[in-house]
């Protein structure tokens, strides 16, 4: 039997070979485990924040340090490159392909844009709101990916359309001016003066309209405005599920590995704890980008009614409703993919819902069957179903898709192999194996005991002045690291330090893993800031100004829930019995 915590490593010796100025681990063989656990940590930390190599390829350090310690055995830590988590987002996978391959994500943004209407404000938040939705199953790259060029294409109608009403303006103004006729001078030199200054200031415009992408300056702020609101919106979104973010995951994995005996972290808990954080970020981040960008004037920007809308806003309104035309009628892949989709979101909420029996109550044998159960079966189904209407004449083809080449085959399923390799995000599998793997060796080696005591003059804070420097420090880090690589080094220094303060686990935990997402000040911060970038709207002035905001509330709204409605849905009043078991343990 393997002791938790082994103080000195006695039976290493490898020749020549060179890791720096910890060499000297591979000779001195009495050099305690943590040691070795903590370089191969800080190795691999280093890797992920300077981005030297591949994030995937950094994540596989653990894999062959740890062995040449002596930390972990090679098939030991190769265990925990593949988690129950893996075959979880793999099954959201098969769905995710499914959704984008007959477009049912175009027809839900499209549809619900057309609802908010073309006013600015209205369809901001029409587009934050189709955002966060689709960012709930899908993940924050791929939904502000699919999204993005459904906005760019409406905020091209605005700016062809703000051209085409400053020429005509102009025309206006130089047709009205001969039927002004007075008698008086002084009236006609007012005239004079009128036009002359109107035609000046049209001048102005045109010219500012030739060198520049934008009609005028408004146009440039609603450019802006939409553009943010689609990132921040994809990373709202991602708060709400499991499967949401790949952040979510890893706390997931690596929690419920950390603490076994804790069954209190599942789809269900996390959503009744996380969509009131992201229905409050959502509003008050709209209500955020639109004073900085569109000003204070909700009225204006936010009617329904018919009479107070422009031209521009009734074109635009029209372009959104012939691009959802283009889409034709419901398909039946679209209707299977929707089915498909509920029905996995209703498994997920009925398997442990905690306040009555679930669907796993049914089986003999408990614990066996998890969320990733669900999504893998109903995943493989999508292999299985053809796409083509049953007793129909021809095979459906995804809507919008003018490519030639289909397959002719009437068998032919709603996903491929192809289709499903091209969603699948391997170098994140990896990462969060890594990460796995890491947390492994930190338990293992005894460096997460370690660190925990070394924590221990923090133990006169209250539990949630420990949470908010968390927070606020992990939010820091992640402008500048990724996001899973950031939460993959702090997830076990936040479980030392909150065994050793004696305060729930969950307390520090849930926050940090929400606050690393808030990454949202610069272009490297996440993928979809970068992609956002990308379409040379916003500036890097621009990102920063108002992802400070946006990072400040965050930060305010999850720690009012950890404070409030967070207390009674995880018992955060008490340290809790598996916490107690599992410190236990570790101190052996």
């Amino acid at each position: 039997m393997i002791s938790n915590v082994r103080k000195y490593n006695t039976g290493i010796h490898v020749e020549g070979l060179d890791l720096g100025k910890l060499h000297c681990c591979m000779k001195a063989q009495s050099l305690p485990y943590e040691a070795c656990c903590a370089y191969v940590l800080i190795v691999t930390a280093v890797y992920w924040v300077s981005e030297a190599v591949p994030l995937g390829a950094a994540a596989l350090v653990p894999a062959f340090l740890y062995p040449l310690f002596g930390v972990l055995k090679s098939s030991e830590v190769a265990a925990e490159y593949c988690k129950d988590t893996t075959l979880l987002l793999m099954g959201v996978i098969c769905l995710a392909a499914s959704i984008e391959k007959w477009n049912l994500h175009k027809r839900i943004a499209l549809r619900m844009v057309m609802i908010a209407g073309a006013k600015p404000g209205m369809l901001v938040l029409g587009f934050m709101c189709c955002t966060v939705f689709l960012s709930m199953w899908l993940s924050n790259t791929s939904t502000t990916a699919m999204v993005m060029p459904i906005a760019e294409a409406v905020l091209q109608q605005l700016i062809s359309t703000g051209v085409a009403d400053t020429q005509e303006d102009s025309e206006t103004v130089e047709a009205c001016s001969p039927h002004h006729e007075n008698n008086s001078s002084e009236s006609i030199m007012n005239l004079l003066c009128f036009i002359h200054s109107c035609m000046k200031q049209e001048l102005c415009t045109l010219t500012e309209s030739k060198n520049s992408r934008y009609p005028t300056k408004r146009d440039h702020m609603i450019c802006k405005c939409l553009s943010l609101s689609i990132t921040y919106a994809a990373t709202i979104g991602g708060l709400i599920t499991i499967t949401g973010t790949s952040t979510n995951l890893i706390f997931a994995e690596q929690f419920n590995n950390r603490y076994p005996d804790a069954k209190v972290i599942n789809f269900g808990t996390w959503f009744i704890f996380s969509f009131p954080i992201a229905i409050i970020m959502l509003l008050l981040t709209w209500v955020w980008l639109h004073f900085l960008f569109l000003g204070c004037n909700f009225r204006e920007t936010c009617s329904l009614s018919k009479k107070r809308k422009t031209r521009r806003e009734m074109l635009s309104e029209r372009k959104i409703h012939d691009e959802y035309i283009k889409l034709g009628p419901i398909s039946y892949p679209e209707v299977v993919t929707g089915v498909f989709f509920i029905l996995m979101t209703l498994l997920w909420f009925t398997r442990e819902p905690g306040f009555v029996p679930g669907w796993t109550s049914l089986f003999e044998k408990k614990g066996y069957r998890t969320d990733a159960t669900v999504s893998v079966l109903l995943g493989f189904l999508l292999f299985l179903i053809p796409a083509r209407r049953p007793f129909s004449r021809a095979p459906r083809t995804p809507a919008g898709d003018s490519s030639a080449e289909r397959d002719p085959d009437p068998m032919a399923p709603m996903i491929t192999w192809k289709d499903f390799q091209n969603l699948m995000p391997w170098e994140i599998v990896i990462l969060v194996g890594g990460g796995y793997a890491l947390a492994a060796g930190c338990k293992v080696s005894g460096l997460s005991v370690w660190i925990g005591r070394q924590l221990e003059p923090m133990s006169g804070l209250p539990p949630w002045m420990v949470t908010l420097l968390a927070c606020l420090l992990v939010s820091a880090v992640t402008e500048f690291a990724s996001n899973p690589a950031t939460l993959t080094v702090f997830l076990p220094i936040l479980s030392a330090l909150s065994e050793t303060l004696q305060i729930n686990p969950l307390h520090t935990l849930i926050p940090a893993t929400m606050c690393v997402s808030f990454g949202v000040m610069l272009p490297v911060g996440n993928p979809p800031n970068a992609i956002v970038f990308s379409y040379g709207h916003v500036q890097i002035s621009d990102m920063v100004k108002a992802g400070f905001g946006v990072n400040l509330i965050g930060v305010l709204v999850v720690m009012l829930a950890i404070m409030t409605w967070g207390v009674p849905l995880f018992n955060l009043t008490q340290y809790p019995d598996w916490a107690i078991a599992r410190n236990f343990t570790g101190s052996l």
